[in-house]
């Protein structure tokens, strides 16, 4: 079997997961299964910052969110705390997924462990293509998911929220604030400004 074809069997195998979700987002018009949307959102946002992806690049950001469903965050209880177990939870079982599927599809275990350290991103700030996951995911986050998660929670005041813009801002590189500030603009105008107060305090 080509290592294309393989890719291509990988991708299909998570998007048919993915399209299991039982919640729906909206894209353009149309009504997707929300972490195949996610997936189409991260695949679309890798291709823009690297232009030939790897093979492990492609099938981790496909599978970032693979089955998230699956395990409910109000499973784990309220709190900072609570949501980092969550997040690290999905991040364990995401990574499981994805190697699972890789092997299924005849990828040598060394390419499956790989991928698997990506999606649980132990390896953040000291792997190359760990980080490069993490600027995708909180560029798709700031252009599909910021103005939901704000209206979703009015209870947070101004402060948590550049609390949360620059805790977003300080996991990305320069490559990934460039492609973020190209499409600040198209933020709601008090989101925009909320970005702007934010990064005018870490000087960008």
């Amino acid at each position: 079997m080509t290592q294309n074809t393989k890719l291509t069997l990988a991708l299909e195998a998570i998007d048919r997961a993915n399209r299991a979700d039982p919640n729906r987002e909206q894209v353009e018009g149309e009504s997707l299964p929300k972490e195949y949307a996610y997936s189409l959102h991260m695949t679309r946002w890798l291709f823009a910052l690297e232009a030939e992806p790897s093979e492990r690049m492609q099938i981790a950001c496909r599978a970032q969110h693979i089955e998230r469903w699956t395990i409910p965050r109000s499973d784990f209880g309220e709190g900072r705390k609570n949501y980092y177990q969550w997040r690290q939870a999905c991040g364990r079982m995401h990574g499981r997924r994805a190697a699972e599927i890789m092997a299924e599809c005849g990828y040598p275990q060394d390419e499956c462990e790989r991928v698997e350290t990506i999606l649980t991103k132990r390896e953040l700030r000291n792997d190359p293509d760990t980080q490069l996951l993490e600027d995708v995911a909180c560029i798709v986050f700031l252009e599909r998911y910021f103005a939901q998660f704000y209206e979703e929670n009015p209870d947070y005041d101004k402060e948590k929220w550049l609390t949360i813009v620059r805790r977003t801002w300080a996991k990305m590189t320069p490559r990934g604030h460039e492609a973020a500030l190209q499409l600040a603009g198209n933020l709601p105008p008090h989101l925009l400004a909320l970005l702007q107060e934010a990064l005018s305090e870490t000087g960008e």
